[in-house]
């Protein structure tokens, strides 16, 4: 199995590909421009293997997306690379517009027309999964979850460009018959995590003495999964979901921003005692503009359909989290000296 990966040097991306090596043996092409959040040193645990290959360049550029593609002969493009942090699109939204809509855009024309030249099992087989958010979706109530059925209605200017770029994926199989899946998720966290999120932001601080931020009362409500639980899920959507359909991936771990701040407090007070009481450093910020209320999914579809289920719960997912940040400072340290220092962004 020859598998296409975009954002492959990213956070999920590159998860998805130490899956797909390791686990599956899949003969995977990183496809990555390497922005600020692509970062091969992600991918030192299997650079090194024989079925990996690796690409620097861009989805917006057509003439290498096609070159890519013809070369490497896919079986399967499973597309994540997207500009993807909430507040970055608050302040840059232009940026989000060009790669997340029209770097789609030229993704899946690329892809569209590799596939009809190809025949037989070649074309049978050949699938399109396309990356997303449970953001699109808007934000919820106190009670409800997020379904694959749920109408859009996206809040920042990151959540449109991925709604935006769905609706090509959706457009692309019913108007071609292209063969499109679709994946929506919740909030990832884990290892290899670039410190402008929360989780590992806030590891980060902690460890630093420095403030935690939590934007408004804290009580904004994310469903969390486990980043290799999601590698898992988008492996089994890619190569068992049904052409033309969504399948939402969620953790099944609401946690109020204040509650997870506050686990990562006491794992930090058990790590790093001589910093505790880790709580201390909590600061409550201003609310970011459109701040979405709560977003919880329902995977049922993906469960009983393509039999996955997350294996980690968060208090272990959490816990390895933590961990992995402690022993791995030789990861983190230049991102944090040298990309991002922990500033607050989004700010208008």
């Amino acid at each position: 199995m020859r598998i296409m990966v975009t954002g492959g040097a990213g956070f999920i991306g590159s998860a998805l590909v130490r899956y797909l090596i390791k686990e599956v043996g899949a003969e995977v092409l990183v496809y990555d421009k390497l922005t600020y959040a692509g970062n091969l040193a992600s991918l030192e645990l299997v650079a090194s293997a024989n079925n990996y290959h690796f690409m620097q360049a861009d989805i917006c550029d057509a003439e290498a997306v096609n070159r890519a593609i013809s070369d490497f002969k896919p079986n399967h493009i499973m597309h994540l690379a997207a500009e993807s942090h909430v507040d970055r699109s608050i302040t840059g939204s232009k940026t989000f517009i060009e790669t997340n809509v029209m770097g789609s855009f030229t993704m899946l024309e690329a892809a569209r027309n590799y596939w009809q030249n190809l025949e037989g099992a070649d074309k049978d087989k050949f699938r399109f999964l396309h990356v997303s958010t449970d953001e699109v979706y808007g934000s919820l109530g106190a009670e409800g979850l997020f379904h694959e059925t749920t109408a859009y209605d996206p809040s920042s200017p990151y959540s449109a460009s991925k709604a935006a770029s769905d609706h090509l994926a959706k457009a692309w199989h019913r108007t071609y018959g292209f063969p499109v899946v679709i994946s929506n998720c919740s909030n990832n966290y884990g290892p290899y995590h670039f410190p402008e999120k929360l989780i590992p932001l806030n590891i980060l601080n902690a460890l630093e003495g420095k403030p935690l931020p939590v934007y408004g009362n804290g009580m904004n409500i994310r469903d969390w999964l486990y980043v290799d639980d999601h590698a898992r899920a988008l492996h089994l959507i890619c190569s068992q979901g049904r052409l033309g359909e969504t399948y939402n991936v969620g953790g099944n771990n609401e946690r109020t921003n204040i509650d997870v701040v506050r686990a990562i407090c006491t794992l930090m007070d058990e790590f790093r005692p001589q910093n505790a009481p880790h709580d201390k450093l909590i600061e409550f910020v201003t609310d970011r503009p459109g701040h979405d209320a709560r977003y919880a999914i329902d995977a049922n579809k993906l469960e009983t359909e393509l039999g996955w289920h997350a294996q980690e719960s968060f208090d272990s997912g959490i816990e390895k989290t933590v961990k992995w940040y402690l022993e791995n400072e030789n990861w983190w340290r230049p991102l944090r000296g040298g990309v991002y220092s922990g500033e607050r962004l989004g700010v208008l």
